[in-house]
């Protein structure tokens, strides 16, 4: 996008000559008012009997829904950068409406299991306060503002893996929070190493660094952004934390940190380590590749559809870090990445609420489901297809735009296992596609859970028709 004339508070950012740094607040009202959503949420739940406290969940989805109308609404302004450390650019717009609106739907499916409970507001100031982080793991452009990021959108996500305090998920929780501080630690070291070379934390003066550090950093900082990502070696946590946790927080924590996870690496490859090279795109290749082999060759066998879709989103994690492996080196990674985190969001939130609506967690629980709900089927057997990449479903679009990235960037080794990978994952959702049309009785849906389920299969449809006319809008100008 070409920059508009200066106006009163706005000035050219002196570290990289780039995009003109304001300091307006209100270049940051999705996340004011996300922010302002969680902070009147508990405060409404503090001062409401229990069964009252369901109007915590109504501020928050339309503090979420208003945050994406912003989103948008600042997604036609020119780029430019708040605070010297805040990207205002598409990748940090579009993170913003696909974080924003997930965790709405989030909300939703919490709300039933939710009603009533003593901490039902905190559940709703939870999931948004880990928004924000997430929003933030999207937008920085700084090393200071990336490691609070981190620490927003996870600290909140450690509290919600136990929220429910049974033993299955303490169990989720501890194992999640062990995870993110052993890897956090490797993290602040790459950014003290950063910082003691350059003296600075600004991306901009990152970018010429001395090799040798900058390889060393590059796979510190690595070790904090893929346990966000839930991709190898930092996945550990998922398939624990995905059947620990209640299926409204496993919805949210595979889906949504991993769009700010994702958007800060391509920043981190874009910006500060892959334009020098450094070895960044070979060994984000190589982790790419290790992440969707794991992810589909551990779901081969799992009879337990949350821990199904937790091996899934390793490997769609997998597929996301190809673009970001080409970061740079190819114009179609931006616009990749970020159709592929919305068609994933989407179609992912769309099987876990075919979950959430049954209630039953087993692939032989889900036995004689299009005899009970028709519609509910169909929107699962559109979602566990779209997670493969059939046409016409967004993550067939965003595995296209994957491919092409992969390929216009010099790489078309990734863009040879992104394919074999996805014959391979064909195997397991169809494991769980069988039962669905078997014959029994799997039970009467919950119909909030089963809108945003068909809601969501709708919807993955109609982003791969029309990903053509809503891929342009992606690319950063």
């Amino acid at each position: 996008m070409a920059a508009r004339p200066h106006r009163a508070g706005l000035r050219r950012d002196r570290v990289t000559g780039g995009p003109p740094v304001t300091e307006n607040p209100w270049d940051l009202l999705p996340e004011l008012l996300i922010l302002g959503g969680a902070v009147t949420g508990l405060l409404t739940g503090a001062f409401s009997a229990r069964e009252r406290q369901g109007r915590a969940a109504w501020i928050s989805a339309a503090a979420l829904v208003a945050a994406a109308v912003a989103a948008m609404a600042a997604a036609l302004r020119p780029d430019g950068m708040a605070f010297e450390s805040w990207a205002l650019d598409p990748l940090t717009h579009v993170v913003r409406v696909v974080v924003a609106l997930a965790t709405a739907a989030v909300v939703v499916l919490a709300r039933r299991r939710a009603r009533g409970h003593p901490r039902e507001a905190e559940l709703y100031a939870l999931l948004l306060l880990a928004a924000l982080g997430t929003l933030a793991l999207a937008a920085a452009d700084d090393l200071l503002v990336l490691v609070s990021a981190y620490l927003l959108a996870s600290v909140p996500g450690y509290a919600l893996a136990g929220f429910a305090k049974d033993g299955p998920g303490t169990e989720a929780a501890l194992k999640y929070y062990l995870m993110g501080a052993f890897l956090g630690v490797p993290m602040l070291a790459g950014v003290t190493l950063l910082y003691g070379a350059a003296g600075t934390t600004a991306y901009g003066g990152l970018a010429g660094e001395r090799p040798g550090i900058a390889a060393v950093a590059a796979v510190l900082l690595l070790a904090g952004v893929l346990f966000k990502a839930g991709a190898v070696p930092a996945h550990f946590w998922v398939p624990d934390v995905t059947q620990g946790a209640p299926i409204a927080v496993a919805a949210f924590v595979t889906t949504v940190p991993k769009a700010g996870a994702l958007a800060a690496l391509l920043r981190l490859g874009g910006e500060v380590f892959g334009a020098a090279g450094y070895g960044w795109r070979p060994l984000l290749g190589l982790v790419a590749v290790a992440t969707m082999t794991l992810g589909n060759l551990a779901a081969f066998h799992q009879d337990d559809v949350r821990r199904l879709l937790a091996y899934s989103t390793i490997a769609q994690a997998g597929y996301a870090l190809v673009p970001v492996a080409v970061a740079g080196a190819s114009a179609l990674a931006v616009p990749a990445l970020l159709f592929y985190v919305a068609a994933y969001a989407v179609t992912n939130l769309g099987a876990f609420a075919v979950v959430a609506a049954t209630g039953r967690t087993t692939l032989a629980g889900q036995t004689g489901l299009a005899r009970r709900s028709p519609a509910l089927a169909v929107a699962l057997t559109v979602c566990l297809l779209g997670l493969v990449g059939t046409p016409p479903t967004a993550v067939f679009a965003g595995k296209l735009l994957v491919l092409g990235a992969a390929w216009d960037g010099g790489h078309p080794w990734l863009a040879v296992a992104v394919v074999v990978n996805t014959v391979i994952s064909l195997f397991y959702y169809l494991r769980w596609i069988r039962p669905v049309f078997a014959g029994g009785d799997a039970g009467r849906p919950d119909p909030w859970a089963a809108g945003i389920a068909c809601a969501a299969a709708a919807l993955s449809v109609v982003l791969g028709i029309g990903a053509g006319a809503v891929t342009p809008l992606m690319s950063l100008g």
